[in-house]
C-alpha cells in the first residue's frame, strides 16, 4: 500500500478556485464514496472546509492523479487547479495530516473547529466503508496526536476561530461595535461562534436568518436576539450594520442590485459583509457598490496573522511534538508488516522438514511410491499444524500493534526484522528532513 493526499487550501489557492473545488455537508458521502471507487484507490476520505478540500487515498498503483477524480466528480476545468495543488506522499502525508488536524495548518493557528471537520471526514469515510484498515490506524493517530498537542502545549490557550477574526474586523471597520446592529446569515456552529464573539464585544441587537427557522430561533434566544424566517431575509438586511454570512449555498445569497436596494432603504448608509462562506454567499460585484463593503474568508488571514504572532512558541513545540510522531507512527506500521516474518516461518519449518526427510531417505527407499507420497503429506501435514498457533498469534500481535510480543516472536523463531510497509513509509533521508522540518513551519 501507498498513501497519498491532494489538496489546495487558503495558503495555495484564492477562494475564487477554492469555491470550484468545495464539496458541500450533503455531498460529502457522495464524494467518499465515489473516491473510494476511483480506479486505483483502496481507502479514501475527503475532506472539505471553508479553507481546504483535500484528499486522502491508499493506493497500490505506482502513480495516481487525484486531481482526475475532481475532474470527473464535480465536472470542472482542473488545468487553472493543477498550478495550486499540493501533494504528499507517504511520511510526508502523514506528517501534513497531523499538521492539519492539529491546527497547525490554519488560517487561525489554534483553532478548534479543524479537528470536528477531519472526525467527520473520517465518520463519513467509515459509514460509505471507505476508511479500512490503514486509514484507521491513521486517523486513530492523528487524533491522538492532535489532543496530545492540545495537552501538551498552549496553541489552543485563547480560543479564537475564523469567527472570531470575522469579529476583529468587523471593530477594525467600525472602531467599536456598540450599537450596532448585526444580522447572521446561516446557523450553523461558525454564526454561533461569531454571535458569542459579536454579544461579548457590545453589539447593540442579534438578527438571525437561516433556512432553517428552529435553529435561528435557537441561535436568537441564546443570545436575546431575534429570529428572522429566510424568505423575509431580503427585506430585513438593510437593518444591519454588519452582516456575518456562514451557510453552504452553491449560489450567491447576495449580488449586486441587493446591495443597490439596501443602500437606497438605509439612505446611503454604509454596510459591511464579512462572508466565510465558501462557496461564496455574497457576489464580489457587491464591492462595485459605492458604500458596500465586502470582506471574504481569505481578507480575514491579515488579521490571522497577529494572533499567528501570539502563537509562534507554541506552534514552534507542536512542530516538534509533530516531528516525533510521524517516525513513531512509521515505526509502528513498519513492525506491523509481518509478512516477512510469517514467510521466514514456514520458510525454516520447511527446512526442518526437508532436512529430516533427506536425514531418512535410506530407510524411506524401500517405500512404494504411494507410501512415500504419503510421507510427504503427514509431515508437511504436521509442520503446518504445528505452525497454524504461532502465525495466529502473529497475526493477533500486528492487529493490536503490540510491538513487544511481535519482538517476542522473533527471537523465539529466529525470524528476520518486519520490512518497512509502502504505505505509509519512508527513507531515512525522509526522516531526517521531517524533524529538520519540526524547527520551523512547513511550506504549505
Amino acid at each position: 500500500m501507498k498513501i497519498l493526499l491532494t489538496g489546495v487550501n487558503h495558503k495555495t489557492a484564492p477562494v475564487e478556485l477554492r469555491e470550484q473545488l468545495a464539496i458541500s455537508a450533503e455531498r460529502l458521502g457522495e464524494a467518499t464514496r465515489a473516491l473510494h471507487q476511483f480506479p486505483g484507490v483502496s481507502e479514501a476520505m475527503v475532506l472539505s472546509t471553508c479553507n481546504r478540500v483535500e484528499l486522502l487515498a491508499c493506493h497500490e498503483e505506482s502513480s495516481l492523479d487525484l486531481l482526475g477524480f475532481l475532474r470527473e466528480f464535480l465536472r470542472v476545468d482542473i488545468t487553472q487547479v493543477r498550478p495550486h495543488v499540493y501533494e504528499y506522499r507517504e511520511g510526508e502525508a502523514v506528517r501534513h495530516l497531523f499538521r492539519v488536524a492539529a491546527s497547525l495548518d490554519s488560517m487561525v493557528v489554534g483553532e478548534p473547529q479543524i479537528l470536528g471537520q477531519v472526525k467527520e471526514s473520517y465518520s463519513v469515510g467509515r459509514e460509505v466503508g471507505a476508511v479500512q484498515t490503514h486509514l484507521e490506524r491513521l486517523l486513530q493517530s492523528t487524533f491522538t496526536v492532535a489532543k496530545k498537542i492540545r495537552s501538551e502545549t498552549q496553541i489552543g490557550s485563547s480560543s479564537v476561530s475564523i469567527a472570531s477574526v470575522a469579529v476583529d474586523l468587523a471593530k477594525k471597520i467600525f472602531g467599536s461595535l456598540e450599537g450596532k446592529r448585526i444580522l447572521l446569515v446561516g446557523a450553523g456552529k461558525m454564526s454561533e461562534l461569531a454571535a458569542r464573539h459579536l454579544m461579548h464585544q457590545g453589539a447593540h441587537s442579534l438578527l438571525v436568518a437561516n433556512r432553517t427557522f428552529e435553529r435561528a430561533l435557537r441561535i436568537a434566544d441564546q443570545f436575546q436576539g431575534r429570529a428572522v424566517r429566510f424568505e423575509e431575509l431580503y427585506s430585513t438586511a438593510d437593518q444591519a450594520d454588519i452582516i456575518i454570512t456562514s451557510t453552504g449555498s452553491q449560489q450567491h445569497i447576495f449580488r449586486r442590485e441587493h446591495g443597490q436596494q439596501f443602500l437606497h432603504k438605509r439612505r446611503n448608509r454604509p454596510m459591511f459583509f464579512i462572508d466565510i462562506a465558501v462557496p461564496r454567499d455574497v457576489d464580489p460585484e457587491m464591492n462595485r457598490v459605492d458604500g458596500i463593503f465586502v470582506y471574504d474568508i481569505d481578507d480575514l488571514q491579515s488579521v490571522a496573522a497577529s494572533h499567528l504572532a501570539d502563537r509562534a512558541r507554541e506552534a514552534q513545540r507542536a512542530e516538534e511534538i509533530i516531528a516525533e510522531e510521524v517516525m513513531r507512527f512509521q515505526r509502528k506500521t513498519q513492525a506491523l508488516n509481518v509478512t516477512p516474518m510469517i514467510v521466514g516461518l514456514q520458510n525454516t519449518a520447511e527446512e526442518m522438514r526437508q532436512s529430516e526427510l533427506r536425514r531418512a531417505q535410506v530407510r524411506l527407499q524401500s517405500l512404494t511410491p504411494e507410501q512415500q507420497a504419503a510421507v510427504e503429506s503427514l509431515t508437511r501435514g504436521l509442520m503446518n499444524k504445528f505452525l497454524h498457533m504461532p502465525m495466529q498469534a502473529i497475526k493477533a500481535a500486528a492487529a493490536q500493534a503490540d510491538t513487544m510480543m511481535l519482538e517476542v516472536m522473533r527471537e523465539v523463531f529466529g525470524l528476520p526484522a518486519a520490512q518497512p510497509q509502502q504505505c505509509p513509509s519512508a527513507s531515512e533521508e525522509t526522516r531526517e528532513e521531517a524533524i529538520a522540518a519540526g524547527k520551523q513551519k512547513a511550506h504549505p
